[in-house]
């Protein structure tokens, strides 16, 4: 099924690729910032990369949100809680993949989670119940989004309900990732915390874009 994907904060790395890989899978995208013009640019940027396939465009992120089926939020954490207030009212109703990792610089590799538990569970807190909020994308660095090879690297999915985590599963599936069911929004702090970790292996082992793999599981199981 395709989707409109509204991606406030479109015009980061992340969001950028999330976005080329969805809009390759033949998904509508909407760059969303909160200078109209700079998502123009960005979608220019995406439009080039993409040579001239897919459905995108640009807006402010309110105007993202308004129009999307599916909210995608790809902020720095110190954006995290301005965005969510300012964007409540278009959220209402949607599911909102929170991309967001609760990193404190300077100590990046330090799990720092905030006082509602993770960012996910911020996001709920500050949005209400009539959004379903899913925590996912954290443990995918930008770099693989953005090439066209296949990305050995899998993505866990937690918060929302079960139906929303399925949705968010299909679309992890489509960016060309295997995606596991992590279950509750409690557990996004696992999902999240996991990003600190593999910045600092990515440093000790000097490489860009590790990622983790879950074993042991039969697919048909």
């Amino acid at each position: 099924m395709a989707y409109t994907i509204g991606i406030i904060g479109g015009t980061g790395r992340e969001g950028f690729g999330l976005g080329y890989r969805w809009a390759k899978a033949g998904h509508k995208i909407i760059i969303g910032s909160r200078n109209e013009e700079k998502a123009l640019v960005a979608v220019e940027e995406l439009r080039e990369k993409l040579q001239g396939a897919g459905d995108v465009s640009g807006a402010t992120n309110d105007q993202a949100v308004s129009a999307c089926d599916i909210a995608v939020l790809t902020v720095p954490f110190s954006a995290h809680r301005s965005t969510l207030e300012g964007l409540k009212e278009e959220l209402q109703g949607k599911i909102l993949i929170d991309v967001t990792v609760p990193l404190v610089p300077p100590k990046v590799t330090r799990v720092q989670m905030p006082e509602e538990g993770s960012a996910a569970q911020q996001a709920q807190a500050i949005l209400g119940e009539d959004v379903k909020v899913v925590a996912a994308f954290q443990t995918i660095a930008f770099e693989h989004l953005l090439s066209d090879e296949e990305i050995e690297c899998d993505v866990l999915v937690a918060g929302g309900n079960k139906a929303a985590r399925e949705i968010v599963i299909s679309l992890a599936e489509d960016v060309g990732l295997k995606a596991w069911d992590a279950g509750v929004i409690q557990n996004a702090v696992v999902v999240e915390g996991l990003t600190s970790i593999l910045i600092g292996l990515n440093i000790k082992h000097n490489v860009a874009s590790s990622g983790i793999r879950i074993t042991g599981i039969n697919d048909e199981s």
